[in-house]
């Protein structure tokens, strides 16, 4: 029988509190998102400039566009995948959905490790450009390897304790690193650029077939960072609309910096200078031969006739040639502390989604009972980055094996969320798609984009060559995955609960 009763005159109600159906507080438009993502993509250019010019020699420049493309068909898959789910967790979230629950593991596992690769390689090379002010920092392995190691450390400390981060001091940050790479662009195409000085030096060192493969491979290094205007889409104001204008605004400005200052890195040294002197701080490299190729009065009387004009031009130039190498290091260390940092917030808002979906134990998302902050995944995937720089103390190439184990995590998580966008097109044909990607090709009744087919293709084939030719991010990459799966496997035993299956 229906309920039939109804209030009368005088009933007394309780009226429950409302329970505020979002945890996170919705503060982030477009400039935030993309300030938080340059933030990590633009930080990638003051070390990976020298990693790959480690590599691919002169087809550094070429290297870098065939990187930059995937970046591209990257940047569309996530900005679908994160329309459609505004949630944190990126690839792993988009796995969840369009597989399973061990498919999501297995994404949000490798995209984990490039969060810590991330600390540990934006860390590294801070010292290298902080070298200006104390030059062990940057030829002493052990002064430069212990002051990384204690960035972590003290990092790992302030997230610990729980000090928030400020989205307008990130914007802030963002426009000045723009406008000093825009102006070091600038002045090393007007100073020091030379079509035929150009072509000699890509041409004259170019690499062999092997490591021109493999400098493509480690090229994709500049470019990751893309997942993180997907994770903090649950702090995103209508996360439908703008999460996709953010990773648009991205595409473009990220393509402009990075084909410029790879120009100007060739305007103005070798390709063998930039790949031992200036290494672990390219940037720096390019801002010192400039800076050296300022004439003040020769330029100057060259612009201006009237005394005065002369004079302040002569004044602002030689301020310039100064300042611009101090510029560049303190502001490098900058975004490169900012990077670290967000490598520790991301892997705590991760941890978390991870945590929500029951794909690894709750004592990983264990909040502090004073500082409210996750300190679990905070202190032990940080103790993780700082065992990955310990072998900087002793050996030479851990700056080129950082960037194999970044690439590992972060193409294998790339295609997995290329793969999982394949698969929803598949699985969930006629869903709300806020943002959908063009370019589609039909494939009985379904519509498949063509840029993630590509990007699958391309990430996987990068990740594959990772694996065959670096013995290093082999060994450890594929240790991590190991020790993940182990413990994935035995918490879902543990719970009596399928692998696969979702669990509430």
């Amino acid at each position: 029988m229906a309920n039939s009763w109804q209030p009368k005159l005088g009933d007394k109600f309780v009226r429950r509190p409302r329970v505020s159906p979002h945890p996170l507080r919705r503060v982030l438009g477009v400039s935030g998102l993309f300030s938080a993502g340059y933030g990590n993509v633009g930080s990638s250019i003051y070390y990976a400039l020298g990693l790959v010019a480690l590599v691919a020699g002169g087809a550094t420049p070429v290297v870098l566009g065939i990187a930059g493309i995937l970046f591209i068909f990257t940047a569309l898959t996530y900005a679908e995948g994160t329309a459609m789910f505004p949630e944190a967790g990126g690839s792993a979230s988009f796995a969840r959905h369009g597989f399973n629950d061990l498919m999501g593991f297995i994404a949000g596992w490798a995209l984990m490790f490039s969060y810590i690769v991330t600390i540990s390689i934006s860390a590294y090379t801070i010292p290298s450009y902080l070298g200006l002010f104390w030059e062990p920092l940057k030829t002493s392995p052990l002064a430069h390897t212990g002051v990384a190691m204690g960035i972590v450390l003290l990092l790992m400390l302030v997230n610990v304790i729980g000090v928030r981060e400020s989205s307008q001091v990130n914007v802030w940050l963002a426009i000045l690193d723009i406008a000093t790479q825009l102006l070091i662009i600038v002045l090393a195409l007007v100073l020091l650029f030379q079509p035929a000085v150009f072509c000699q030096r890509v041409t004259g060192y170019w690499p062999s077939t092997a490591n021109l493969i493999f400098g493509i491979a480690i090229a994709a290094i500049a470019f990751t960072g893309v997942e993180t205007v997907s994770q903090m889409a649950e702090e995103t104001k209508r996360p439908q609309v703008r999460a996709p204008r953010a990773y648009m605004l991205m595409i473009v400005v990220v393509l402009l910096i990075f084909s410029g200052v790879s120009v100007s890195a060739f305007s103005a040294m070798t390709p063998s200078e930039l790949a031992s002197e200036w290494a672990t701080d390219p940037i720096a490299g390019i801002a010192h031969n400039v800076s050296a190729t300022i004439v003040p009065d020769e330029i100057a009387a060259r612009l201006f006739s009237d005394p005065i004009q002369f004079f302040l031009a002569s004044w602002f130039l030689d301020v310039l040639r100064f300042s611009l190498p101090v510029l560049v290091a303190v502001l490098a260390a900058t975004i490169l502390f900012i990077a670290t940092n967000a490598g520790l917030l991301g892997i705590s808002r991760l941890a978390f989604s991870l945590g929500r979906f029951n794909l690894v134990p709750g004592v990983m998302g264990k909040v502090h009972p004073r500082f409210k902050t996750p300190y679990m995944s905070i202190v032990v995937f940080t103790m993780v980055a700082v065992l990955l720089q310990v072998p900087g103390f002793f050996r030479s190439d851990l700056f080129e094996s950082l960037g194999g184990l970044y690439a590992f995590g972060s193409m294998l998580s790339f295609a997995l969320a290329h793969l999982s966008i394949l698969a929803l097109r598949w699985k969930m044909p006629k869903a709300e798609r806020p943002f959908k990607v063009g370019w589609n090709i039909r494939f009985r009744g379904v519509e498949f984009p063509v840029s993630a087919v590509i990007g699958l293709l391309g990430t996987a084939v990068i990740w594959a060559i990772v694996v065959i030719m670096q013995e290093y991010s082999r060994w450890v990459g594929f240790g991590w995955m190991g020790l993940g799966l182990g413990i994935y496997f035995l918490f879902r035993w543990q719970r009596k609960v399928s692998s696969t299956r979702a669990v509430k």
